[in-house]
């Protein structure tokens, strides 16, 4: 199963320039003028993680495998997107697709590079974005909803539950507010799901900034983040242009003395992923074996079949149960042996809901 974040924003705020430095490649052209990402650009990012180094270093695995997190550079969208203006009607398609919004905005000033809104105000930009996304779900809602209010007066008790929410959806928008804020009952979030609304995705404010506020951020930065407290939302300090220059680095000794010279104590991006992990509620379990050491991703809450289906379909299918140690066990008593004879390994069934850090052998029928 994969996981993934948009990466949008108004044009020239930084988002295709964070991209190249978050994927360490040049698939994103990154230049000074709008719509300059047409297509949306896909990289994978390895997720980093102290608990794997540890288990391969017990285990002597020959390979490790960390566990990954998808971002889509998705192209700038401007005033009126919503009605098809510039990229409009595809910047909408792409974002539906994916699982959470990483927003980028712009907060330094660099009079070289145009501002499409005239001057650098991120407070604003994220309103003209978060403006045309309920706009579009407001429209998405109207277009449905008569036909389910006729259904539902026609006794379709489907169409009953669809339309409530549906009506609810679209008050919470008409007030302003993206629907994410909606209150809604654990039956009801599969129903709501089906909405595809872009509004109800999770956002993660990312600040561009100017190298020198990078570890303390700006006054600019500090509006954002006094405006994702009051939304719950995650929020991270980031220079892309820094970003960029340890992406050519190869050396950990040499990007470990640069980010020490800027004042840093660990790229933006490890930054933006954990951000990120916490913004879509994933947990991380392991796989650990003289070949490899494995990193896997899971949703918070899932059981131990679904755990199994993120290393392949069939181990889900024919799930028999799952051998379990936890993290801790299995470094303090010095691996799977150890643990086994101290009494640590588990058997546990369909119903075990999986703990991060778990370390899993599967057993399974075909």
């Amino acid at each position: 199963m994969g996981f993934n974040c948009g990466i949008v924003g108004l044009p020239n705020v930084g988002k295709s320039t964070l991209f190249n430095a978050l994927t360490a490649t040049q698939a994103a052209e990154a230049a000074n003028f709008p719509f300059c990402t047409k297509e949306p650009n896909v990289g994978r990012v390895s997720v980093p993680d102290p608990r794997l180094d540890k288990l391969v270093v017990i285990a002597k695995s020959q390979k490790t495998i960390p566990t990954q997190l998808e971002f889509v550079d998705i192209a700038g969208l401007i005033r009126g997107a919503s009605k098809g203006e510039g990229l409009g009607n595809q910047f909408l398609a792409n974002i539906r697709e994916v699982d959470a919004i990483v927003h980028v905005l712009r907060c330094f000033i660099d009079d070289d590079i145009t501002h499409v809104e005239g001057g650098v105000d991120p407070l604003r930009d994220a309103e003209v974005v978060e403006t045309e996304l309920m706009l579009a779900d407001m429209e998405s809602l109207e277009r449905q909803i008569t036909n389910l209010q006729k259904k539902a007066k026609g006794g379709d008790k489907d169409s009953k539950i669809k339309a409530d929410l549906m009506e609810r959806a679209l008050k919470i928008l008409q007030d302003g507010k993206p629907a994410r804020v909606v209150p809604l009952d654990p039956e009801e979030r599969p129903v709501f799901k089906q909405f595809m609304l872009l509004t109800a995705k999770p956002v993660l404010y990312v600040c561009n900034v100017e190298e020198a506020a990078a570890a303390t951020g700006n006054a600019f930065s500090a509006k954002v983040a006094e405006k994702a407290k009051a939304e719950g939302a995650e929020m991270v300090v980031i220079s892309a242009a820094i970003e960029s220059e340890v992406a050519q680095l190869s050396d950990p000794a040499e990007k470990a003395e640069f980010l020490e010279s800027m004042g840093l104590e660990e790229t933006g991006l490890n930054k933006l992923i954990r951000a990120g992990f916490k913004l879509l509620d994933l947990i991380t379990f392991f796989t650990v074996g003289p070949k490899e050491a494995r990193a896997w991703t899971v949703r918070r809450h899932a059981k131990a079949p679904e755990a199994a289906g993120a290393i392949h379909t069939d181990f889900e299918r024919g799930f028999i149960r799952a051998e379990t140690i936890d993290y801790e066990s299995f470094v303090t008593l010095g691996g799977e042996q150890g643990a086994k004879d101290a009494g640590k390994m588990r058997q546990e069934g369909k119903e075990y809901v999986v703990q991060d850090g778990d370390i899993f052998h599967f057993r399974f029928n075909v």
